[in-house]
């Protein structure tokens, strides 16, 4: 081969590899449904399960790497209407109005049910009280109740403060209601006042973080009385049957309009490995076959 064409060969080949290599880097920063970067917002009362999910998934898929952000729900929202992030984990889906924003921009948004939770009240082990109903509630949220109890949430903006004020139809809380900042709060709080009642998701009492386990112990769920007349505790078959009255289900929203991260964890929250976490933290899996189910009381 003449010398002028083995250059012409070996500087075409060059460019290639060069080429290659520059697609790889490029694709490298791209966000695809296992790998890449992304943001995402969770409800910052459902951290526990959110956790345990992400970590078995950064785990099995080791090059995507997502960044979650845990807020009071009423910030999620509105981090997702400004654009600040376009993936959420909430307690319920969007409502019409702010579904609208998306629908205005041509994306369609994704809602992946994933489990079903529950608000738990709970109290001191030491409390002879062990049973409430929903009129208790709507009496304590109303400032009718005769009774002298004081009930703390974790934050004014949380889900579930709104889950609450809709079942009750309040929109101010009366002085014996009192507001926090987080659920971890609120299990310290009663812990140390054992005759109060706190308002919290069943994630926390079912999956303390290690910090707080040794206060979880000494708390107790309230017995809630059902539409049947029963009085049922959130365990998990009550979350799956429906038995408990104040349950809620949980959804991953995805707003992307593409298929990125969000999509992915999506994928894995309702797989048979995301379900499996969702049922050995003591929630209710949505969509894991009833005859794989183990539930216990």
């Amino acid at each position: 081969m003449p010398k002028k064409s083995i250059a012409n060969f070996f500087l075409l080949s060059l460019i290639v590899v060069i080429s290659l290599v520059s697609c790889n880097q490029n694709n490298s920063n791209e966000e695809h449904i296992t790998y890449g970067e992304s943001k995402l917002l969770a409800d910052e009362s459902l951290y526990p399960i959110v956790d345990d999910e992400y970590e078995i998934f950064s785990n099995s898929y080791k090059r995507a790497d997502i960044k979650i952000t845990y807020l009071p729900e009423q910030d999620v929202i509105a981090h997702l209407l400004d654009d600040s992030a376009s993936v959420a984990i909430l307690s319920r889906q969007l409502t019409k109005e702010e579904a609208k924003y998306f629908e205005d921009k041509n994306i369609i948004i994704r809602n992946t049910k994933f489990a079903v939770d529950g608000v738990a009240l709970v109290t001191g082990k030491s409390n002879p009280d062990s049973l409430i109903t929903i009129t208790d509630l709507k009496d304590v949220f109303t400032g009718k109740s005769q009774k002298t109890r004081t009930f703390v949430f974790d934050n004014p903006k949380s889900s579930t403060v709104a889950y609450l004020m809709q079942l009750t139809g309040v929109k101010e809380f009366p002085k014996n209601v009192y507001a926090l900042k987080t659920n971890k709060e609120v299990i310290k709080y009663v812990n140390k006042n054992p005759n109060s009642v706190g308002i919290v998701s069943v994630a926390w009492m079912k999956r303390p973080t290690p910090d707080i386990a040794s206060e979880v112990k000494n708390l107790k769920f309230l017995s809630v009385k059902t539409n049947e007349g029963t009085y049922e505790k959130p365990s998990q078959s009550n979350l799956k049957l429906n038995n408990y009255p104040l349950i809620r289900d949980l959804y991953l929203i995805n707003c992307q309009g593409k298929a990125g991260l969000g999509t992915g964890f999506a994928s894995f929250l309702a797989s048979e490995m995301g379900q499996r976490i969702i049922l050995k933290s003591g929630l209710a899996p949505d969509s894991l076959p009833s005859r794989q189910l183990q539930f216990r009381n």
